[in-house]
């Protein structure tokens, strides 16, 4: 039996890895919502922007400023989301973008309350979402290119893409009942809420038995360990509330704990046969450096030589414990921006070949 030529092979192998009939059905249905939810969490600061305008004193200019900002990151990642699309595929790209932007939309009223600055922050939480929706359609793009048959492709992308309407009519029409029943907060709540059960049902329902590369586990954890982490870590800077500053110190804290699930295991996915050496080397640096959990495993100590003669020098000259938080917040961004960038899950203690986990 001759073998398959090359071109009649690849075309093969791509239609193994289409979807079938129930299962284009499924997804068809479930990125419906899915575009709907997006623009729901789009169009929820339009619909509240009078309502936080009188709340907070913004004039017809600081509120053009908040709503024209989402677009300031949306055109940013475009092409970023497109590329990510076609190499670890679209539909991971759009579950882990929308968990991002589901939580900052239903933080957005904490976010608006923690200091006075309210421009501040929701000019930068509208920038954070047009980040993380302006991966979406170049993802969904390239998930229904790769998985949809051809003859398909137009009326599924069609229908995908009804929901942005559909979103729009969703949010004016149930937000401003929300709007007026409990206020401009629960719009966001509502939007940025079912936006996160979506994703709960995706990953359980559509995801659950396709998995996810090792080294893709391992970024999710720092992203939690160190992302979310330096996001408390900042809000607490800028809060004068008891209360609040116990829940953020909390929360800032607790989400270290997602570290050991990260770049702590990635050592022994690396190099197993000197995993031991490899830590006692990172943990000594951490010990060193360290801005509590801020640059690799968490030492022993709450925080290391380096950390605390610059969080001492910082806090004595500006007399606020807020350049400190500020101080962990970036350092902890940099070491995840750095993992994110360069980190693998591929053995290097393997001579003859190399494991890709």
């Amino acid at each position: 039996m001759q073998p398959l030529p090359p071109e009649e092979a690849r075309r093969d192998g791509a239609e193994d890895a289409q979807w079938s009939r129930p299962e284009c059905q499924a997804w068809t249905g479930t990125l419906l919502l899915g575009t709907c939810l997006l623009y729901c969490a789009r169009v929820s600061m339009p619909v509240c922007t009078v309502s936080m305008s009188q709340d907070f004193g913004w004039n017809k200019k600081e509120a053009g400023i908040v709503l024209s900002s989402f677009f300031w990151g949306y055109c940013l990642t475009q092409v970023v989301g497109g590329h990510l699309g076609d190499r670890i595929g679209g539909e991971k790209v759009i579950v882990l973008s929308a968990s991002a932007w589901g939580f900052i939309t239903a933080a957005t009223p904490l976010l608006a309350h923690l200091s006075s600055a309210h421009l501040v922050f929701m000019t930068f939480s509208r920038i954070l979402t047009g980040l993380l929706q302006g991966v979406y359609f170049p993802a969904l793009t390239s998930l229904l290119s790769q998985k949809v048959r051809e003859s398909e492709r137009a009326f599924t992308y069609s229908a995908v893409g009804a929901g942005s309407q559909f979103g729009t009519l969703v949010t004016g029409a149930m937000g401003s009942l929300l709007l007026d029943w409990y206020g401009w907060p629960s719009v966001f709540y509502f939007s940025g809420g079912l936006t996160l059960l979506w994703v709960c049902y995706v990953y359980r329902y559509l995801l659950s038995e396709k998995g996810y590369r090792t080294i893709a586990v391992r970024k999710f954890m720092q992203v939690m360990g160190l992302g979310l982490s330096s996001v408390f870590a900042l809000c607490l800077g800028h809060t004068s509330s008891f209360c609040k500053s116990v829940v953020f110190a909390s929360a800032s804290i607790g989400l270290q704990t997602f570290n050991h699930s990260g770049i702590s295991v990635n050592i022994q996915d690396l190099a197993p046969s000197c995993a031991g050496f490899l830590f006692g080397v990172a943990n000594t640096a951490g010990a060193l450096a360290d801005c509590p959990g801020a640059l690799g495993p968490p030492a022993p100590s709450a925080a290391g030589v380096v950390g605390v003669c610059l969080g001492g020098y910082l806090i004595e000259t500006t007399g606020s414990w807020t350049s400190m938080f500020n101080l962990v917040a970036a350092v902890s961004s940099l070491g995840l921006c750095t993992f994110l960038l360069f980190g693998e899950a591929q053995r290097v203690d393997l001579s003859p070949t190399h494991e890709d986990l």
